[in-house]
């Protein structure tokens, strides 16, 4: 082989071979030389590996590695090629540095608003007046002075910019560790990436991080390309190039044809092996990602340039669009630059729901600033008659900046900032934990879009099933075995037939290990259903390892890999003798009806028409699938030695076989599975069932998780129907009649991809509910990506998933379980009461304190909470009840209620009870306190101090009080469905807890110890426990509100409804209760009076019925759960009676006519379709035969129409 390996190389003596000679390192080959053959496509590439390589076991050559067993595993070897070819990784974007988050949290505008005036009060405290001590400029510095008081104006500045630094240090760290937690779990979706390679003849898992240039990989149906590479052999291979190229069709690879397999795209079909030639940065993606500017700051400069051309190239390129189109483009423009931060339904909601409380809060701060100079300007000027001199200018501007920083905190307490961070962190809390929960969460708004989900349509085969099959039934040699047989009651030749189909037709990389633990189950590796056949292999004592040596993988002569449209797989090998044989496995009735020879006990050939495979479905598979079972057919055809078919036409090739065995494989339902699927339908979302099986299966299997029920009236349909009901004559998919039967449909069996993406559309798309739908798809296959794209929530399967589908997906189960769904419900529907509960919290606060501060401010002149005590409480409110109360862990009981929709308004009307509710209790306090506060606790009163004068008792009470007043409430707005028990779990939560005990310690220590930067006086402990005993009022007060039923405030239900609906302000449509107008009361009126129409047709029909036991009721019309389905009398049928003998070929297309002479004449076909439309079946002209009982559903009667159609 080395001899010819040279003379191959002299062969060409090229002159351009000579130089490249002492290449990197010793290989072959230099980086750039790769670079450009990668960039190659087709032909072109063939003929430039033809050129400098010879064939693609010359590149192998020279890059030392061998085509079969790859490379040796040696390190330094492996070190060696990513000196030379590089690392396959591509370095990401820098983060963002602490500082740079710091600058960032500090573009703020209420922040900078404040850190204004805080200097211009800093500057003003230091420049002392020569006039101030004159009393031409009135009372204004008069009161009682302190020592020193005078120089201590400077401190309410530098508390006001302290607490600013507070504020934006808690956001960027916020900010910083959100990221941080990104990445690390980006890292750890691209730790759990690996690929299979081959090194020293062994198949190896690696993570494609350690892929190098070189290395041997094989690549199987579902994978994304770690890196570029040149195909070595290939069988049937299709790849989606979608991502590089933009063409949506698939690309056909082979190794004469178009060799080329680039990195980033997606394996749609078929294996092969490939060696790589490109990583990381080198590699197609690595390019463009390099382009793209994974370094980002050229990408700064360019953009500094391009904004001046920017504004011109867009006038240039649109002459002809109007002008707003410009407008356009430049909006489209900005939205691009920005930076795209990802955002969900509540986040939407929130950030609507902030701006509106922020323009309130602008207006009231503007108004109290308008009102304190008015005021101040008035009494001194007009009241007083003094004038304005020169040397009292800055006494007055100070007077000026005083009122302006009780505008500013006003507008800071109004505004609240603390949504976006607790949004923040609640769900960052809740990814971490659902981590622990087996889901990893790539995208962070799917976290809270779960909790709304109405509909999950589940995969069964390893989401409701263990995804552990054995073949547990066969039909060989004319006997159905109900256990696995021995293999001493087989003929050998049937018996060696079936041991070389199972072992040559499947893939190589499936195969079956030695258990790792004593008495463990031995482990499948691959394909599960193609484990379970080799399962059979060895109970039947024989062993696939050495007829797969005896037949390597390359010694195969054609192989057609499964796919969904297929739903089987072949493989050819050539004879000794110079003929083929062909073995073909597959779903049953599909592969049976390819057979017209099937192998009788004594493994010699008899014919099989289509009479006996009728009689083969109905005592064979059916009652194989009636116990739940996967069938699968194994055949085989042989080819003489002369007749070598077109092995592209593949309906020829496959086709005339002879049926060896059919297996029936049980894969069992997951323990687990029926209790989560009683949890989602308890909390109101409907399990729909997907599956690629026989209808019999599925319904067996739904049966037993519980997504069907006996009595319930549902439907089952198989693709090729589902698709008859939802397309018009053209062919052409109708909204409308989706509409009529998804409500309904609960098993959706034999269907395909696109059928799966077709559904979910619907019923996203469906507008027949109340509400959108809001639907969560679990896909484990390359041919879910589209499904998983169209949901609101894609799950993909982190055990059995393709690469494919974990990219399309929003959660990646790491189980594989349907259980964690019902988990990952439970933590979405808490994120959003969390938020809930925050809100409460907050708006009772703003709504007190910018009231207190108004008026305060209006009445006395000084708002009697002060710019820094605002601040405090605007820290308390924000940052740790945000804290507290996104933090608190989820409880069953979440599961008990309906999904909110995704237009439910945020503020419910028990929440804007409470929120109203406990205002007027803390305005009451306050305002009492205020006013005749002194009086009560003996004290100076606080109302109109001079400028600078000392903190007074009476205002520090004000503020204790208020303070303990939140604190009370904080534990109030724990519960937000208005319960009793405010104290439940709360021990469950240290970090509530914790941060209520801080926050009290804080204050104890503010107002005792805090002095003048807080404007407080120290209270004695009679004070203190008044302050205490008015906040525990608050929860006495909480129950008080709670025993008022919402029901009975009729005036909230206006809160945030306003006018019609086309007037409606933006701030309403955020706080818009759920309560319908009249119009929609109409409607309702409506809809009842249609039902009780209905339920008298109803009972009326059922009296009919009497008299002809075969009237069947079809009453399709898709009204929200609560509808028809509760008069509904006949279920469609019961799940009890097992006995269908439904024709399981009903689809085809030779045998439809003679299907249709054996089976009792059906209805008349329009007919049929009446019984959807009109929604009530009247059997007038329907033979005897097909009405004799709806329960024995002989295939014709109505029930059978509904089910399989013929």
């Amino acid at each position: 082989m080395g001899d010819m390996a040279n003379s191959s190389i002299e062969f060409h003596p090229k002159p351009q071979q000579q130089r490249d000679a002492p290449h990197a390192g010793g290989f072959g080959c230099t980086l750039a030389e790769l670079r450009a053959l990668m960039e190659l496509r087709g032909a072109e590439a063939l003929q430039k590996i033809e050129e400098a390589y010879g064939d693609v076991s010359g590149l192998c050559r020279r890059l030392k590695t061998s085509p079969t067993e790859g490379l040796a595993d040696n390190t330094n070897d492996l070190e060696k090629r990513r000196q030379i070819y590089g690392q396959n990784f591509i370095p990401p974007k820098q983060p963002k540095t602490f500082l740079q988050l710091v600058w960032e949290a500090l573009q703020d505008v209420t922040l900078i608003i404040l850190e204004v005036a805080a200097i211009v009060s800093l500057g003003l405290s230091f420049y002392a007046p020569p006039g101030e001590e004159s009393e031409a400029c009135g009372n204004v510095s008069g009161g009682a002075e302190d020592e020193g008081e005078a120089e201590a104006g400077w401190i309410e500045g530098a508390a006001i910019l302290l607490s600013v630094i507070c504020v934006v240090l808690v956001t960027a760290f916020n900010d910083w560790s959100k990221e941080k937690q990104f990445r690390g779990l980006q890292s750890r979706i691209e730790q759990e990436q690996k690929f299979t390679v081959i090194r020293n003849g062994q198949l190896l898992q690696v993570p494609v991080a350690a892929l190098v240039v070189g290395d041997i990989a094989q690549v199987k149906y579902g994978d994304l390309l770690p890196a570029d590479g040149v195909l070595i052999q290939a069988n049937d291979l299709k790849i989606d190039e979608s991502s590089l190229t933009g063409e949506s069709d698939h690309v056909r690879k082979s190794a004469d044809k178009d060799p080329m397999l680039l990195s980033g795209t997606h394996v749609m079909e078929g294996s092969g092996r490939m060696v790589v030639t490109a990583v990381g940065v080198n590699s197609q993606t690595g390019i463009i990602f390099t382009l793209l500017g994974a370094g980002g700051e050229e990408e700064e400069k360019k953009d500094k340039k391009a904004k001046k051309q920017d504004g011109a190239v867009a006038m240039e390129m649109q002459p002809l669009k109007s002008a707003e189109g410009g407008e356009m483009e430049e909006r489209e423009k900005k939205k691009a630059n920005a930076p795209k931060k990802e955002k969900s339904v509540l986040q939407g909601k929130l950030t609507k729901l902030a701006v509106q409380i922020g323009k309130a809060g602008l207006v009231m701060s503007a108004i109290t600033v308008i009102i304190l100079v008015l005021y101040f300007v008035i009494e001194t000027f007009v009241v007083e008659g003094r004038t304005w001199l020169a040397e009292c200018t800055p006494v007055y501007v100070q007077y000026f900046v005083k009122f302006f920083i009780i505008g500013v905190t006003v507008l800071v307490v109004a505004v609240p900032e603390g949504l976006p961070l607790a949004v923040t962190i609640s769900l960052a809390y809740s990814v971490k934990k659902m981590m622990k929960d087996n889901n990893l969460v790539r995208h962070l708004d799917a976290c809270e879009t779960m909790g709304n989900a109405t509909a999950i349509c589940s995969d069964k085969t390893g989401t409701l099933t263990t995804n552990r099959m054995t073949v547990v039934q066969s039909y060989l040699g004319d006997t159905h075995y109900k256990e696995i047989p021995a293999p001493s009651a087989l003929t050998p030749k049937i018996l060696d037939l079936l041991v070389h189909a199972i072992s040559i037709n499947s893939a190589y990389t499936t195969k079956i290990l030695p258990p790792e633990k004593e008495g463990a189950l031995p482990r499948q590796v691959g394909n599960k259903t193609e484990c379970a056949l080799l399962g059979f292999v060895l109970d039947l004592k024989r062993d696939f390892q050495p007829v797969r040596e005896q037949i390597p993988e390359d010694k195969l002569y054609k192989v057609y890999t499964f796919n969904s449209v297929r739903k089987s797989m072949s493989t050819v090998i050539r004879m000794p003798d110079g003929g083929f044989r062909l073995f073909s496995k597959g779903a049953s009735e599909i592969l049976l009806k390819k057979c017209t020879n099937i192998l009788n006990s004594n493994g010699e050939l008899r014919g099989f028409r289509s009479r006996d495979r009728d009689d083969m479905v109905r005592k064979i598979i059916e009652p194989m699938a009636c116990d739940g079972l996967r069938t699968i057919c194994i055949a085989y055809r042989d080819f003489s030695a002369g007749q070598e078919p077109d092995w592209d036409n593949e309906n020829e090739v496959v086709g005339d076989l002879t049926c060896i065995a059919v297996v029936g494989i049980e894969d069992p339902v997951r323990p687990e599975v029926p209790e989560a699927i009683r949890k989602c339908q308890r909390a109101g979302i409907t399990v729909r069932m997907v599956t690629g099986d026989n209808i019999n299966t599925a319904r067996a299997i739904a049966a037993k998780c519980g997504i069907i029920q006996p009595g319930e009236d549902f439907l089952c349909l198989e693709g090729k129907e589902f698709n008859r009901r939802i397309r018009n004559e053209k062919g052409e998919i109708e909204q409308e009649r989706l509409d009529k039967v998804w409500p309904k449909l609960r098993v959706l069996a034999r269907s395909s991809p696109t059928d799966k993406h077709t559904l979910v559309k619907g019923i996203i798309d469906s507008t027949t509910g109340e509400q959108r739908q809001v639907v969560a798809v679990t896909g484990d296959g390359t041919n879910d990506g589209p499904a998983l794209k169209k949901a609101d929530v894609g799950f993909a399967m982190g055990i059995a998933g393709t690469d494919v589908a974990k990219e399309a997906s929003d959660i990646i189960l790491t189980d594989d379980n349907f259980t964690s769904i019902v988990k990952a419900v439970m933590w979405g529907r808490n994120v959003y009461d969390s938020i809930s509960k925050f809100l409460q919290f907050q708006l009772t606060v703003n709504v007190v304190a910018v009231i207190v501060a108004f008026t305060g401010a209006c009445i006395t002149q000084d708002s009697p909470l002060k710019a820094v005590q605002m601040l405090w409480v605007n820290l308390i409110m924000d940052t740790f009840a945000s804290l507290a109360l996104a933090t608190e862990p989820p409880t069953e009981s979440l599961l008990l209620r309906k999904p909110y929709g995704r237009d439910k308004p945020l503020i419910s009307r028990t929440m804007m009870k409470n929120i109203l509710g406990h205002a007027v209790y803390q305005l009451a306090i306050i305002f009492t306190l205020l006013f005749v506060g002194e009086l009560f606790f003996d004290i100076d009163s606080g109302r109109n101090a001079p400028l600078h004068s000392p903190p007074s008792e009476h205002y520090t009470i004000i503020f204790n009080t208020f303070v303990m007043m939140q604190l009370f409430n904080e534990i109030n707005a724990r519960k937000i469905h208005g319960e009793r028990n405010v104290f439940d779990g709360i021990f469950s939560n240290p970090i509530f807890c914790t941060i209520v005990l801080g926050t009290f310690g804080i204050q104890i220590v503010i107002v005792q110890f805090g002095g003048k930067p807080f404007s407080c006086s120290p209270l004695s402990t009679e004070q203190w426990l008044w302050c205490l005993f008015v906040g525990v009022g608050e929860l006495v007060w909480g129950q008080v509100i709670a025993t008022i039923p919402t029901s009975q405030l009729k005036c909230l239900k206006e809160a945030g409804h306003g006018p019609g609906k086309d007037e409606m302000t933006d701030e309403e449509l955020a706080d818009g209760d759920e309560e319908i107008d009249h119009a929609e009361r109409e409607l309702r009126r409506g809809q009842i009076l249609w039902f009780r129409g209905l339920n008298r047709i109803q009972t009326q029909i059922r009296v009919v019925k009497a008299f002809r036991s075969s009237l069947y009721e079809g009453l399709e019309k898709p009204e929200s759960k609560t509808s028809i389905h509760n008069f509904m009398a006949t279920p469609e049928f019961l799940i009890n009676d097992y006995t269908h003998n439904i024709p399981l070929i009903d689809d085809t297309d030779v045998d439809e006519n003679e299907e249709r002479l054996r089976a009792p004449p059906p209805p008349p076909p329009h007919q049929n379709n009446n019984a959807i439309d009109s929604g009530i079946y009247l059997t007038t002209h329907v033979t005897k035969s097909a009405t004799s009982s709806v329960f024995s559903s002989s295939p014709g009667s109505p029930l059978h129409s509904v089910e399989t159609s013929l």
